[in-house]
This record gives structure tokens, C-alpha cells and sequence, in this order.
């Protein structure tokens, strides 16, 4: 769609911004120069590398690993050319020649490219799209040559990828076989791919795939229960009593008729920003108009307060409405990932700031919870609560479910998630189209965008997260009249705001817009407090029944065993007494804490040795209880961890 008004806004493109940030900087920074070092180290370890040489026959072997571990090769591949974008490095540079250089010799004359399937089952290919992963790692194929082309002006890769989606397309379609991905990512995939090559058969089949998601007569559904027609095995646990649940692969209903966010959460959240990005494209607003409600269940219902997603591990999906465990929270931090693309696009097509809001919250804690400060361990599953010794549960995998962050997972997608992310997190900050300039999150950085028939440099300066005052300053190459808007988080108060000097009206949780004639150094200056909210959860939360969260700006918090005097199960917070806020430079890299009120047990009143007492015997003591940022335990060895504690009786309140 053309950038017209009332039309979609437009990110910036990568190599038009760049971040320059007090507290994300640092942390790109640990990605570029640890994380992609550390990651490629176990793909070449895992055999995940070499499968692609063994596919090009420059050796001999047998395939390493799970069906679908191309795609960690991909999304390295797309992490480590996003950062080659933005700057030189030559070490980088010969990692990913080599790679590219392997995957081109592993493609097979017809365009295919899948070395499980090269390797293991050749004359199965197709035959199980609800498991196998064939279209989804096409898609991460896709994702990672547009950002190759990009990083290096070269095709090569962005060839095999046209090869191969060219494969696909002969395949399926309206005029092809009919199917769709059991793990989605294509779709969002194939319309950055006709974004880069103008080609409208990609986008055409983004769209198939979108629409012919939840039919009647699903291919899923014929998978399923023709196990011996397919590769590998179905999912046993999408067919209940004979009937098939199609919830898992969200292919129990249209796309367009569905109402609730179901099954595996990565799978929803990028089918949803696949559907938006259709959407955009298309002009499709009812489309639009079904990923917003979408996104009321999930935010009203289904949601963590980190932002998190999927509450079970079994399916790491979502389950029922308010079924939000913290022992045993899921919130994948792939999901936490996907939800911050959707917001992404909602945001775009809607210019409405409460998805920025939430991208905001999921970024600073569902998502930076899932990689270590050092930059070389992660988080798969991001529990809410977590004992001393570990998680209580023995039928999990413990790697999912820990106390410390692990170096790998035989699943590693959350490992090579992050990086592609945080390599891209300027496109995220900016968006324009012909009349305005957005900025959606308070990010210091700086861009360059064309609007009104000008270009403006935007130059943002920033306290955020950990205090709210903000500058913005405009740099037309001439005098230009647009619209420039400032996304105010709803977490704010005490709003102020001037626009070269005269105050203007800003609201949480809306955008601060401001139509004038910009000449160069203008200036948008925001200022706001972030008042310590206690938060209670909605009653038919069971397991946040008696207690509270605590958020302070987009950061939520939580107890660390560590910081409490007492075991936290004896911790109650006070939620109505003054919070101590203060800016610790050398803890957790750098971390505003609070100190909050709480009581706790007199243990005077036990020490005659008894086991129950009446309770008007049983006496508190007042002490306070230090919190730090979610994203920040477990960097200072296992321990204990709650974000919802017990609370005293009254209800909860906020502080300055």
C-alpha cells in the first residue's frame, strides 16, 4: 500500500537509524560482540552446520540433531547480517560467507532446500506439514536472505530464496496442492520477500496461506490421522477421542471467524503479524479488524503481566481464559518475540500507542529475561516463581524449567531468536509515512526519514526506562510542515510537555501529535514521573489471588531470594507504604531498585519450639524487601524468585 494519509506507517529502514542508548546499547553490544560468537560456536558443534555441507556432498555423514534445526542456521544467518548492516566486521563477515557458500551448495536443482529431508526421508518431502517444519524453515530461509542482500548488496542468497519460494509456489496454492504450514512463519516471510522483489507471487501465496488457514477439509487434519502417508509422526495430541483439535496449529477455525488465541504461541504470534503483514499490503481492514480483537483476548485474558505468553508447557501454548500458573509459567521467550512483531504491525496499520505500550512491556521484561547480561546464556521458558532448589516439577525438561539460565537447548530457537531482534530494534523505534513522523518508543537514537518532501533527522534523547524525560529534536533540511507523534506510555503521570518551548497537552496512553512548520532544531521536550504501581490481578486469576506485581515504568519487578531477609513465602508486601527508588549503577549492570515495605513472621513468637499456634498469637514485624527488575534474576546465581508476592489485606495502591 502507498504511504498516503490514513494509510499504514512505514518503519525506518535499518541502516537509516541507529541507537545510541544508555540502556539498550550495552545490550546490543553484548549480542554483537558475545551472543552471535557464542551461538555459531554451538551450531557448528550440533552438527546443525554441517548438515549443509553433508546435503552439498562435501562430506559424508548422517543429519545431526532435530528435523527442523535449519532454521537456527537461518536466523544466526539473518541476526549476523542485520548486524553487518549497521557495521563492519570483518570475523563476521567470513562466518557468514561461509555459511551462505553452504547453503547454496546444499539447494537441489528444483529449488528445494531442506537437509532433513535431503538426508533422511528424500521421498517424503511435502508429506508432513503439521510436524516437519519444511515451511517454516523455508520462511526463516527467506527472512535471512532479504537482510543478506541488504547487509552485502549481494544476491546470492536472496537467489537460493527465490529458487526455493519459487519451489513452494509451484507447489501449493489455488492452482497447486493444497496445504498449510503446521509451524507458521512463512507468511510473514514471503511478504518481506515480495517486499524486496517486487514480486506479487509471494504475496499472493502469504495471502493462501493465510486464508486457507482452519478450513473444513485441513490438510493438518488429514495428516493427523494418516500417519502412514506422512514423514516422521503426526501430533498425538491433536486428536482427543477420534476428534481432531486443531487449536494447537490455530487451524480449528477461518482465521477470519476466530476469536480466542489458541495453541502453541509462537505459531499464533506469527500467524497474527503474517496476517497483518498481509493486511498491509492489501488494504485489508477487516483482517485487521480480527487481529485487534485477537489481541483484546489475549491482553484481557490470556496475557502476563511481564507481557509474557503461553502459560502451559505442554504445547507451550496458550490454555482458557485467566489460566495464567507462575510456577509454572511458560512465556516462551520466542512468543515474547512474536508478540513484539504483531505489536509491530498492529501499531502501523492502527497508529493507535497502547501497541507500542505493550511492545514496550514485552521487550524490557518477557523478552530480556530470556538472555543472560553476559550474553551467552538463556532463558527458553520464563517461569513467574521459582523455588530454591529449582522447579518442583519432575516431568519437565529441567533446561526449560531452571533456576539459571542453560548455554543451549536441543530446541535452540530461542538462542537464535534474540540477536535478529535486537540487530533490528532501531527499525522499531521510528515509523513515517508522506506527512508524519512517528516515535514509538523511547529509545535514544537517531534516524533519517523523508516526509513532506523533505528529509528530517530525528534525534532522540532519553532517561528511559528508569526515569521519564525525553527530547526529541527535528532537523529538516528545510523548513517542513508534518505531523510528529510521541507515543506517551500509559504508565506515566505527572505529564508535562513542550514543543519549542510552548506547552502542548499529552495523555497516557496515546500519542502526543503535533502538526506545525519544523525548522531545524525544534524540539519536542517530554517530562512525566513513574509512580511504583502495585498491581492486583483480575479475580478469576487463581493464581494471583492475595497478592501483587509491582511495575515501575515498563519495568516489572520481582523478588530475588538474595535481596529478602526472609524466605519469600514469608514475605507480604505493603502496598500502601512509602517505596524507597534507587539508581544502583553496578548491580545487574546497572538497575534502578526498590525498597519496598513488607512484614514478615515475629519469629519470637516461635521459639518455644511449636508447630501451630491460634492465629491472634501469631504477630508481624515490619521490614522492607529489595526488588530488581524481572529481566535481571538469575544473573547472580540460582536462586528463589517471585514477581506476584503476598500482600496485606487492603487493597492495592500505588507510590511515588
Amino acid at each position: 500500500m502507498k504511504s498516503q494519509s490514513g494509510q499504514p506507517l512505514e518503519p525506518v529502514g535499518l541502516t537509516d537509524a541507529t541507537i545510541d542508548d544508555e540502556f539498550w546499547s550495552p545490550r546490543i553490544e553484548t549480542v554483537r560482540e558475545t551472543t552471535l560468537d557464542f551461538v555459531h560456536e554451538r551450531l557448528v558443534e550440533s552438527g546443525r552446520i554441517e548438515n549443509f555441507r553433508v546435503a552439498a556432498g562435501r562430506t559424508e555423514g548422517e543429519f545431526q540433531g532435530r528435523f527442523y534445526n535449519d532454521s537456527d542456521v537461518y536466523k544466526w544467518l539473518e541476526g549476523a547480517c542485520l548486524f553487518l548492516a549497521t557495521g563492519a566486521d570483518d570475523d563476521l563477515r567470513e562466518r557468514v560467507d561461509e555459511v551462505v557458500d553452504l547453503i547454496a551448495g546444499a539447494q537441489e536443482a528444483d529449488g528445494y532446500l531442506n537437509t532433513y529431508f535431503q538426508l533422511v526421508e528424500p521421498e517424503k518431502k511435502w508429506t508432513n506439514l503439521h510436524v516437519l517444519h519444511e515451511l517454516y524453515c523455508a520462511g526463516h530461509l527467506f527472512e535471512a536472505a532479504v537482510a543478506h542482500r541488504e547487509a552485502t548488496g549481494e544476491a546470492t542468497l536472496l537467489e537460493v530464496a527465490t529458487d526455493f519460494a519459487d519451489h513452494v509456489d509451484r507447489r501449493f496454492g489455488p492452482d497447486g496442492e493444497d496445504g498449510v504450514p503446521g509451524h507458521e512463519e512463512i507468511e510473514l516471510a514471503l511478504v518481506k520477500l515480495y517486499r524486496a522483489t517486487d514480486e506479487e507471487r509471494y504475496l499472493d501465496l502469504a495471502q493462501y496461506f493465510v486464508d486457507r488457514r482452519g478450513a473444513e477439509d485441513s490438510r493438518l487434519k488429514y495428516e493427523a490421522f494418516n500417519p502412514d502417508a506422512i514423514a516422521g509422526e503426526p501430533y498425538d495430541h491433536v486428536v482427543d477421542d477420534g476428534e481432531y483439535d486443531g487449536r494447537y496449529f490455530q487451524d480449528h477455525a477461518p482465521l477470519r471467524e476466530q476469536e480466542t488465541v489458541e495453541g502453541h504461541a509462537v505459531r499464533a504470534t506469527y500467524l497474527y503479524t503474517g496476517a497483518a503483514d498481509v493486511a498491509l499490503e492489501t488494504g485489508d481492514e477487516e483482517l485487521i479488524e480480527v487481529l485487534e480483537g485477537l489481541w483484546e483476548n489475549m491482553t484481557r485474558k490470556r496475557m502476563y503481566v511481564t507481557g509474557g505468553i503461553g502459560s502451559s508447557y505442554e504445547g507451550e501454548r496458550f490454555t482458557e481464559d485467566y489460566d495464567l500458573p507462575n510456577e509454572t509459567a511458560y512465556a516462551e521467550t520466542c512468543a515474547a518475540l512474536g508478540s513484539a512483531l504483531w505489536n509491530q504491525r498492529l501499531l502501523r496499520a492502527t497508529r493507535a500507542a497502547r501497541y507500542g505500550d505493550l511492545q514496550s512491556r514485552t521487550l524490557h521484561n518477557a523478552l530480556l529475561a530470556g538472555l543472560s547480561l553476559s550474553g551467552d546464556r538463556f532463558f527458553y521458558a520464563n517461569p513467574h516463581e521459582m523455588g530454591r532448589d529449582g522447579h518442583p516439577l519432575h516431568d519437565v525438561d529441567p533446561n526449560r524449567f531452571a533456576n539459571e539460565r542453560q548455554g543451549w537447548f536441543r530446541t535452540a530457537c530461542c538462542p537464535t531468536n534474540v540477536p535478529r531482534l535486537l540487530a533490528s530494534l532501531a527499525t522499531h523505534v521510528y515509523a513515517s509515512d508522506d506527512a508524519s513522523v512517528y516515535v514509538n518508543h523511547h529509545i535514544g537514537s537517531e534516524a533519517t526519514l523523508e516526509v513532506a518532501d523533505a528529509t528530517v533527522g530525528v534525534d532522540v534523547e532519553t532517561s528511559f526506562p528508569w526515569d521519564a524525560e525525553t527530547t526529541v529534536t527535528v532537523t529538516p533540511s528545510e523548513p517542513a510542515t508534518f505531523e510528529l507523534a510521541l507515543r506517551v506510555p500509559e504508565w506515566c503521570a505527572d505529564v508535562s510537555a513542550t514543543v519549542a518551548g510552548e506547552p502542548v497537552d499529552a495523555t497516557p496512553g496515546e500519542f502526543l501529535r503535533v502538526e506545525r512548520e519544523w525548522a531545524a532544531g525544534d524540539a519536542v521536550r517530554f517530562e512525566a514521573s513513574f509512580p511504583v504501581r502495585f498491581l492486583g490481578g483480575h479475580p478469576n486469576v487463581e493464581s494471583t489471588a492475595g497478592s501483587v506485581a509491582v511495575q515501575r515504568g515498563p519495568i516489572v519487578y520481582c523478588l530475588e531470594g538474595r535481596d529478602s531477609p526472609r524466605p519469600l513465602h514469608q514475605v507480604r508486601l505493603r502496598s500502601n507504604g512509602d517505596v524507597a527508588v534507587e539508581h544502583e549503577p553496578e548491580l545487574l549492570d546497572g538497575v534502578t531498585t526498590l525498597d519496598l515495605p513488607a512484614l514478615v513472621p515475629d519469629q519470637s513468637r516461635w521459639e518455644d519450639g511449636a508447630l501451630y499456634r491460634p492465629a491472634a498469637e501469631t504477630d508481624a514485624e515490619e521490614t522492607t524487601v529489595r526488588a530488581i527488575p524481572y529481566y535481571g534474576w538469575a544473573n547472580r546465581g540460582p536462586d528463589e524468585m517471585r514477581v506476584w508476592v503476598d500482600a496485606e489485606s487492603e487493597g492495592p495502591g500505588r507510590a511515588e
